[in-house]
């Protein structure tokens, strides 16, 4: 499957206790799903990122945003919040500042690398004194999440041959 194009689409069905289902169809209208397909979609990636991250916590290849909100008139925070984003420059790749009021920021920087130097950098910048809340967002690339026909076929195949042999 080549990136930004959708494979074949596989219908299913789902048995679910009532209450849950009406739960889950309220949940998805509040969120603005206009349908139960799209929003089991988004938690089927979502488990699947997670997993990923999970799996190769530290090699994953990954995107990321950093928020931080902090006190525009902290001692040197902004000079030491720049050196640190400029020891690690390969994993910037853009930086957002607002001004929120006379005394705080936020700053959003979106990040791509490896998982662990992304976490790195985002815990310097979050443990600077002066740092009022931040948090780390991190995803995949999008061709990332789902894996390949064939190597997802390939498992599914060599799992069904392994329990088919017990």
């Amino acid at each position: 499957m080549k990136e930004g194009v959708m494979g074949d689409l596989v219908r299913f069905g789902v048995s679910a206790d009532e209450e849950l289902m009406l739960n889950f169809d309220r949940l998805s209208a509040n969120k603005g799903y206009s349908n139960r397909s799209e929003a089991l979609r988004d938690l089927m990636r979502d488990a699947l990122v997670q997993a990923r991250l999970e799996q190769f916590p530290d090699t994953a290849d990954v995107l990321g945003s950093l928020t931080l909100v902090y006190d525009h008139h902290a001692r040197e925070l902004s000079e030491r919040m720049g050196s640190i984003q400029h020891q690690r420059h390969e994993l910037v790749v853009s930086v957002l500042h607002v001004h929120i009021s006379h005394d705080d920021c936020m700053e959003v920087i979106a990040l791509r690398g490896k998982a662990r130097d992304v976490r790195e950098l985002a815990n310097a910048l979050l443990s600077l004194k002066g740092v009022k809340h931040g948090k780390l967002f991190l995803t995949l690339p999008a061709g990332k999440i789902v894996a390949q026909k064939k190597a997802a076929r390939s498992q599914a195949h060599y799992k069904h041959k392994k329990d088919s042999a017990s």
